[in-house]
């Protein structure tokens, strides 16, 4: 698990690997990942939307932005935690994730940015 704090708000990340599944004659490999934003802030915050930046070791660079996080936009009070669950398609056993969450204090009505750290996906098998 990796995790990281910006403004107050941490964000633990989880992954585990699916498996593997052929589609259009190619192999995909499946991750699925865990993440929980807790706000450790005195303000009450809402997630506004998100952006990857998913690296597969076989493939270009792919960008995701997108508004909230699976069709939701939650507001957190402070000591309140979200987790939801979320996975993606690599051409490869490896690959990484990183982005950020576009956030709006209520206190300063201000956007901000939260960091999610880089996260490794990796197929357990292809590992020395």
């Amino acid at each position: 698990m990796v995790t990281q704090i910006t403004r107050g708000i941490k964000i633990s990340v989880h992954t585990s690997f699916e498996g593997t599944y052929f589609k259009n004659y190619k192999i995909h490999f499946a991750f699925s990942y865990e993440i929980t934003i807790e706000n450790s802030s005195k303000d009450s915050v809402q997630l506004i939307s998100r952006h990857w930046e998913i690296f597969d070791s076989l493939n270009e660079l792919e960008i995701v932005d997108g508004e909230g996080v699976i069709g939701k936009k939650p507001v957190l009070k402070p000591g309140e935690k979200h987790t939801y669950s979320s996975g993606c398609l690599l051409s490869s056993p490896f690959g990484a994730m990183k982005g950020y969450f576009n956030m709006v204090n209520f206190t300063t009505t201000r956007n901000f940015r939260v960091i999610v750290p880089n996260f490794r996906l990796s197929a357990p098998f292809a590992l020395n």
